[in-house]
């Protein structure tokens, strides 16, 4: 069993919906006082009531340096402090390159790649003051391991997260902070259930444990990542997908 997180001040971005509410959810419910972060107020706002104990809401753009120094400030003022760090933010429109217009590339690299920067930086002097700082970034697989069609600015996004934390992990340390990423496989999220069972069910047949994982999944890692028994680990990744990286080809799942 995990030491309790009850009672740690918790950031996390980009969670009005899908992974981030997901793990937002997680750690309130293991007693953590948790500030959900998202562009739009309203979303944000609904998120953090579903979610409840005592979870609040912030609207902020990660891409923004002044709104990541406010969000940072409010979670700061709100809870004492801030302990933990969850740079989940991100957007994932699916364009191939031919037809990409360039302003795409930078919306999807400023807030997922320069987001994370600004996030982690804007936190920073209320992380040094905690006794058990962390940092966790949710990457993805598509990137780092894998590619897809229509995703060059997101898989390439998603991979410098992780040069950026190689670095960043060695210049916190000194510090007593952790920094680590998650790489979720396929989740079931609000975009994926409009997309039909026959989809799902297709996802679901490329993965060794032949089902696509919750955003509790996510959390959950995150969640280890961010406690007292993690805190050797800094600089690694967690996959977290089933094994869906793992058969050379679906022949090898028959």
């Amino acid at each position: 069993m995990l030491t309790s997180i009850s009672g740690r001040s918790v950031i996390v971005t980009g969670a009005s919906k899908g992974i981030g509410k997901g793990i937002a959810r997680v750690f309130a419910n293991q007693g953590a006082k948790v500030m959900l972060v998202g562009r739009n107020g309203d979303a944000a706002a609904a998120a953090a009531k579903e979610i409840g104990n005592g979870a609040i809401s912030f609207a902020a753009d990660v891409a923004d340096w002044d709104q990541s120094q406010a969000m940072a400030k409010a979670a700061a003022d709100a809870f004492g402090g801030i302990d933990i760090l969850c740079a989940n933010a991100g957007v994932y429109p699916q364009t191939k390159i031919e037809d990409m217009d360039p302003a795409e590339w930078d919306l999807v690299m400023g807030t997922n790649l320069r987001g994370n920067f600004l996030s982690v930086k804007a936190c920073l002097p209320y992380l040094k003051k905690s006794d058990q700082g962390r940092v966790v970034l949710t990457s993805s697989i598509t990137g780092p391991v894998t590619g897809f069609p229509g995703w060059s600015h997101y898989g390439a996004s998603k991979s410098g997260q992780l040069g950026f934390m190689r670095t960043a992990c060695i210049e916190l340390a000194k510090f007593g902070i952790t920094m680590n990423a998650v790489l979720p496989g396929n989740i079931i999220t609000e975009g994926l259930e409009g997309l039909g069972d026959d989809y799902l069910a297709t996802m679901a047949a490329s993965i060794p444990l032949k089902k696509l994982g919750i955003v509790e999944d996510i959390g959950n890692a995150a969640l280890f990542l961010a406690s007292k028994e993690a805190n050797y680990i800094t600089g690694q990744t967690i996959i977290v997908d089933g094994g869906q990286i793992l058969p050379e080809s679906l022949e090898a799942l028959e």
